[in-house]
């Protein structure tokens, strides 16, 4: 059982996780059940250096909703936040509610496949173990879409091979780094 699969007869051990002022319901069954991920904070943290303004934003693997909900919160943006896990769907919704959230839109989407707008941020912590043609997909597949001069932003660990996925989007799209910190890469990359 990985944290990009269903299995509806999967026990619940429901915890809660801290952040700041924010409370997270987390379960089995979900990415980064038992803390939240040192990566997940570094791109919160990197982008609200960026934008405290208001914006139309897709979380991309919302897992239990820690992006969009800290986001979400901090700028007063729109954010429809997307997964294939029900569970982790479930405890997103769990999470707007404990943390009072407006604006969310929570919903299942196997990567883009329910998507029918566009938006001005892409926000991804890419699930790698469900292998690289998601976590590609994820990556390649948002500028289609973005709004014209909209931005993705995720994070990859070094070992992921994130220099050469910063390469390959660089030849079409304005890409930074904007932060390395042990092992991780939070790239934005602008459509042109």
């Amino acid at each position: 059982m990985q944290y990009f699969d269903n299995n509806d007869s999967l026990e619940s051990k429901l915890r809660i996780l801290k952040y700041k002022a924010f409370n997270f319901y987390s379960d089995l069954g979900v990415f980064s059940k038992d803390r939240i991920d040192y990566g997940s904070i570094l791109l919160v943290e990197s982008y609200l250096k960026y934008h405290n303004e208001k914006k139309d934003i897709l979380d991309v693997g919302c897992g239990y909703g820690f992006l969009g909900c800290v986001i979400g919160k901090e700028t007063n943006s729109n954010i429809d936040m997307i997964d294939i896990n029900n569970r982790a769907l479930h405890l997103s919704k769990m999470n707007q509610k404990e943390n009072n959230v407006e604006n969310l839109n929570i919903f299942n989407s196997n990567i883009y496949e329910n998507i029918t707008k566009s938006y001005d941020i892409i926000i991804s912590n890419p699930p790698i173990r469900a292998g690289k043609s998601v976590y590609l997909t994820i990556i390649n597949d948002s500028f289609n879409h973005l709004n014209p001069d909209g931005e993705l932003w995720f994070i990859m660990r070094n070992n992921h091979g994130v220099k050469t996925v910063i390469k390959n989007i660089s030849k079409e799209h304005e890409t930074k780094v904007i932060k390395k910190d042990a092992g991780y890469y939070i790239v934005m990359a602008k459509k042109n």
